[in-house]
């Protein structure tokens, strides 16, 4: 690698390290984008990019090749993907705990069916953001769309330092590479319910609350398996309501191995309570 390549030639090995993920669900098709983690074939993703089946991949050449799902954090939004390739060019990765507010940073994806394309902006800030509970994120005003999900956000010499994942109050939101370097190793960080959920204001008990109504149910999950259903509204626990937009988020960070959830669902007359039992193991590396 060059000591001080130009903007083009960094922008020319993220496009080639980036590929176009593509997939069925429901009968339509999805698209997002992934990194190209190891010359062996190995992609890092978003947990909502690969919620779909008949898994495509589709390298920087053209190339379309089958993909296989190997693991996958809905709770991160983070996955791993393998297609049977190998010479691929892997992208650099650096410390994203090093990152800055005002460092230059480049994202490359896939937005909208624009294959490679680029935007820049600048840090702002590498911590948890406000009603995302308390994850850490790369914060960056980097113009995404739809279709970035996936792709790398790198700094200005090219090295990856997150997975650009989700906008938010007009910042772009990447998982730092830490964190995606902890999943690929060892799996999903932590306990994980495996929803999809939007937190919603509401009343309980005349006192103003948040419910976070289920909007997907990963098959095989701890919600799935305690036979929580999409519109269903989760409100709290058996000793207290859910009052603050992180709360949910907190609890889960917090490592307990099961939590006994209050929810509503149909006429929401009246609430309900179910044991759900949280994944705490970790999965060595493939």
């Amino acid at each position: 690698m060059p000591a001080n390549p130009s903007f083009g030639e960094v922008g020319e090995r993220l496009r080639r390290s980036t590929v176009s993920i593509s997939s069925q669900q429901r009968g339509q098709s999805g698209n997002g984008s992934g990194v190209i983690w190891s010359e062996d074939g190995l992609i890092v993703t978003n947990a909502h990019v690969v919620r779909g089946e008949n898994l495509r991949v589709e390298l920087w050449d053209g190339q379309h090749l089958p993909a296989q799902l190997l693991k996958i954090d809905p709770r991160r939004d983070v996955a791993t993907l393998r297609v049977k390739a190998t010479g691929l060019p892997a992208v650099a990765t650096a410390n994203s705990a090093n990152l800055r507010a005002g460092e230059l940073v480049i994202a490359v994806g896939n937005p909208l069916g624009f294959a490679g394309a680029l935007s820049t902006g600048v840090v702002h800030r590498v911590a948890p953001f406000r009603g995302m509970g308390t994850q850490t994120w790369v914060q960056a005003d980097v113009r995404l769309a739809p279709g970035n999900s996936g792709g790398p956000l790198a700094d200005a010499e090219g090295r990856v330092v997150g997975i650009n994942t989700a906008i938010a109050s007009g910042l772009g939101l990447a998982v730092p590479t830490e964190a995606v370097r902890r999943f690929v190793k060892l799996g999903p960080e932590s306990v994980s319910l495996g929803v999809t959920i939007q937190a919603t204001r509401m009343k309980i008990d005349g006192r103003a609350a948040v419910g976070y109504v289920v909007l997907e149910v990963t098959p095989g999950s701890a919600a799935d398996r305690a036979s929580l259903m999409p519109g269903d509204v989760l409100i709290g626990t058996a000793e207290r309501w859910f009052f603050q937009p992180q709360d949910l988020g907190i609890l889960l960070d917090s490592g307990v191995p099961s939590i006994r959830l209050r929810f509503l669902r149909g006429e929401r007359s009246r609430w309900r309570e179910v044991m759900v039992q949280l994944r705490t193991s970790r999965q060595e590396a493939a």
